[in-house]
């Protein structure tokens, strides 16, 4: 019997080594890896022109909004972003409206995703107002927790060291990963009041509110409860170099600590405020030239262990306002990580290896999303194929995304995605979306709770 489908002619980044190879489809998993003339037959081939075939990329920090804000992005255009930049499956924030926080709101969630998405999506939850159902929400298919210690955001007072303590004990016990944003609510208010008593309403002032500091204290604070909870900790979007060797000291004493960096955090700094105004505006905010620096070291070191988009749309009535204060902070993501980090990878700053240990392998690991994130047989067949030669202008207004902004439109890049395969089935081709909603799964967590 043929099998579904086979891809040849390509160059298979497997193990850290360029491949020359193809892949056999069936069932949606990858069912042999061979030179073409050992390949099986299949119901469809397809030329993938020696581009090269890489991991889907797995976003492990994205906000596809929906819901009561589907104005901004819907589960529909959001994966279809995902899917215009070769992401094969993200992991869903809940800092939505309503917030995911419970079995219940997480349940609606994932029911309303499934028939609506293009690649595969899991889920973060907040922690629930009470710590015993936290394992209805694991249950119901939650791969992390999400605590926000800039606001409060789900059902726990982030300002209480002993509830945090208990809910990531909770969460340590049933064996998932709790992703936290690290800023401390009371230097942000401290200083955004002092900015606003000031009458400063620019960027820089939002910037002097997010101060490195913020960053900091609230990860040695958090460090100190994963020393008494031994849960795993994976700190959101590090952006500046003090954050960022609180990590490292942490993880020199064997802590169970990871850590991301965003593209914008590692290729803009704080000066392309003047360029893109609010429209660049994100928590945290841009660093300094000396902060970019630092990530990147860390980043060629093996210090960062994730890449991820931080995809966070807003309407452009949202973001285009005069107070830098009424500004939504956030930029999409989605539709340029790959290509921007391509382009590191053509002018000699990252490997190929490199980008599909931050971008695929690690965020698979940290959040337990079996068979994903690498190209094996027996893996899902979650694929993007790149030409690296390709290059092209960013350019927002023909986003899928509801987002049409971007604080790197006009940027030219080399390398783009051009086709995408989730699950087996050709999501995106040169650019086009080829197939109909509901060809993405909605991933739960791999354990079983009796």
């Amino acid at each position: 019997m043929p099998v579904d489908t086979v891809l040849h002619n390509t160059k298979i980044c497997i193990r850290g080594n360029l491949v020359e190879a193809g892949l056999a489809i069936d069932k949606g998993k990858i069912v042999k890896i061979a030179k073409d003339t050992n390949l099986p037959p299949a119901s469809t081939k397809i030329n993938l022109k020696g581009h090269i075939t890489l991991p889907g990329i797995i976003d492990s920090h994205v906000h596809l909004r929906d819901q009561q804000l589907a104005y901004k992005e819907d589960f529909f255009t959001g994966t279809a972003a995902a899917a215009a930049g070769g992401v094969t499956l993200v992991v869903d924030m809940p800092n939505n409206k309503p917030v995911t926080m419970d079995s219940l709101s997480l349940k609606e969630r994932m029911k309303l995703a499934e028939k609506r998405v293009l690649v595969n999506v899991a889920f973060n939850s907040a922690f629930p107002k009470k710590l015993e159902e936290i394992t209805e929400v694991v249950k119901a298919g939650a791969v992390g927790f999400k605590v926000y210690l800039s606001n409060r955001i789900g059902g726990i007072d982030v300002d209480n060291d002993d509830l945090l303590f208990a809910a990531f004990r909770e969460a340590r016990e049933k064996g998932v990963p709790v992703a936290v944003h690290a800023e401390d609510r009371k230097i942000l208010e401290e200083q955004r009041n002092e900015m606003e008593k000031a009458g400063r309403i620019d960027t820089e002032a939002y910037v002097n509110a997010h101060p490195p500091e913020a960053e900091v204290q609230s990860i040695q604070r958090i460090i100190q409860i994963v020393k008494k909870s031994g849960v795993h900790v994976h700190f959101c979007h590090i952006s500046s170099a003090l954050g960022l060797n609180a990590i490292l000291m942490a993880k020199k004493t064997g802590l169970p600590v990871t850590c991301e960096a965003t593209p914008h955090n590692l290729l803009l700094s704080s000066e392309q405020y003047r360029h893109s105004g609010t429209f660049a505006l994100t928590d945290p905010p841009l660093r300094t030239r000396e902060d970019v620096s630092a990530l990147w070291s860390a980043l060629k070191h093996g210090f960062i262990n994730v890449i991820a988009s931080d995809h966070a749309p807003h309407s452009l009535e949202e973001k285009n306002v005069n107070s830098v204060w009424e500004a939504k902070p956030g930029i999409p993501g989605l539709e340029t990580t790959l290509s921007l980090l391509l382009t590191q990878v053509n002018e000699g700053r990252l490997s190929l290896t490199e980008l599909v240990r931050l971008t695929a392998e690690e965020p698979a690991k940290i959040f337990h999303l079996s068979a994903r994130g690498c190209l094996d047989e027996g893996s899902w067949a979650d694929i993007v194929v790149v030409d690296m030669k390709r290059e092209h202008v960013i350019d927002s207004s023909v986003f899928f995304s509801k987002a049409k902004y971007s604080p790197f439109d006009g940027m030219q890049v080399k390398g783009k995605p051009v086709k995408t395969f989730v699950n087996g089935l050709l999501v995106m081709d040169e650019g086009e979306i080829v197939t109909e909603p509901g060809t993405g799964q909605t991933v739960s967590n791999r354990f079983f709770l009796t």
